[in-house]
């Protein structure tokens, strides 16, 4: 594994709704001659016994005999996953060359889908956040509500890969979910038309009293350079405090989330990851020397994960302001990406986060210091959370 530390991902969700994220990559070596034989996971007996299922399912099959039924490459991928998935772990899992391929083609930012990032949970499918202003978000889907079908397949059990697969597809090409939401009896049709989807990192404004408001929708490479820029342009219209709000976050890149925390840490622990190798058992600093001194309240919700609960976590173990809103996801672990020889590769998860206190935040999730029940909405006034966020930084303000 090369250069792992600057590529880890806070990841937000085993898989993404019409985008995947990139993470560190990593070669693994192949094992040649004499070394291969010791090398090999399986006893020759249970070598013997997966080629006598494959036999048997080749000759014995009643489908077999028709084209492409028996198909070597699928049979062993499909193994390939059925490995990784013993594990029962959600973040960790195994892609194929051409899913590969395709998420790749994705990390640049554009892709067609409904804007919506799931994470699996007990064989339920998740949803962490919608992404702002994407079909999801305007038909109303909230963080917590679970996927049961992608128009009349049922996901239940289902891999959130091959839940990504359904979700995915041509912009314009509709797609109907049937949602089940806490505190409602039945199912919930939701009617949405896939387009590209574009992710505004940043969006800024300044509210009355000289209160900078700066939403972040994603720690991606764009985030602290934009953070950065809106809170320039805030001091230069002589902003006296500032709200983050990360509600509906769903994490991003592990490096970018530190530059962003030292723009408001000036020093000290942003987050410690505890793995089983050095590179994955370390603690990182905020960067001295960039940390502004506004006064900070952060907002966050169920759907702020990831990178965002360290942000969060760090602000709130350092003092360095004050957490409204609701208990965040809960996803507290590192995803590396291993490139495997034919192309194909696994995610791995390789640590779990915790905050300079020493709070590990996976299946967790980050109290808010001052709990308020709701949601985001287009109408601030209407607001809860956030106008909660705004009588507390008049107080604050009012203290100085």
């Amino acid at each position: 594994m090369r250069n792992l530390k600057s590529k880890i991902l806070s990841f937000a969700a085993g898989a993404i709704a019409g985008a995947v994220i990139c993470a560190g990559t990593g070669a693994l070596s192949q094992a040649t001659g004499a070394e291969w034989e010791k090398s090999l996971p399986f006893t020759p007996q249970q070598l013997a016994v997966i080629k006598q299922v494959k036999l048997a399912l080749s000759t014995y099959q009643v489908d077999g005999d028709k084209k492409g039924k028996i198909d070597d490459t699928k049979m062993y991928y499909g193994a390939l996953k059925g490995l990784v998935a013993s594990l029962e772990d959600p973040y960790t899992r195994f892609v194929d060359p051409k899913d590969l391929a395709e998420e790749n083609v994705e990390m640049e930012g554009e892709y067609g889908g409904l804007g919506i990032y799931i994470a699996s949970r007990e064989g339920r499918t998740t949803i962490i956040a919608p992404i702002e202003d994407t079909p999801a978000d305007r038909a109303g889907v909230k963080p917590l509500d679970e996927i049961v079908k992608v128009d009349d397949k049922n996901v239940w059990g289902m891999e959130s890969d091959e839940i990504v697969k359904l979700l995915r597809g041509p912009a314009g090409k509709p797609v109907t979910l049937q949602i089940r939401r806490k505190n409602v009896n039945k199912l919930i049709p939701v009617k949405m038309v896939r387009e590209i989807i574009k992710i505004k990192t940043v969006r800024s404004e300044m509210l009355d009293g000289g209160i900078a408001y700066i939403k972040l929708n994603h720690f991606n490479l764009k985030s602290d350079g934009e953070v950065r820029a809106a809170l320039e342009n805030a001091k230069k219209k002589n902003a006296k405090g500032v709200i983050m709000d990360l509600r509906n976050n769903p994490g991003g890149l592990l490096d970018v989330c530190v530059d962003v925390t030292s723009q408001f840490i000036p020093k000290g622990v942003v987050v410690g990851m505890r793995g089983r190798f050095e590179k994955a058992n370390e603690t990182l600093y905020a960067k001295e020397g960039r940390a502004n001194k506004l006064p900070l309240v952060v907002l966050i919700n169920e759907g702020s994960a990831s990178a965002a609960e360290i942000f969060a976590g760090a602000v709130k173990d350092h003092k360095r302001g004050t957490v409204v809103g609701a208990k965040t996801f809960g996803k507290g672990s590192v995803q590396t990406l291993f490139n495997l020889p034919d192309g194909s590769g696994i995610y791995v998860t390789i640590a779990r986060y915790n905050t300079p206190s020493g709070f590990v935040l996976d299946h967790k999730g980050l109290q808010p210091d001052v709990a308020v029940a709701g949601e985001p909405k287009k109408n601030k006034k209407e607001d809860k959370q956030l106008q909660k966020a705004i009588g507390i930084m008049k107080q604050k303000l009012k203290a100085k």
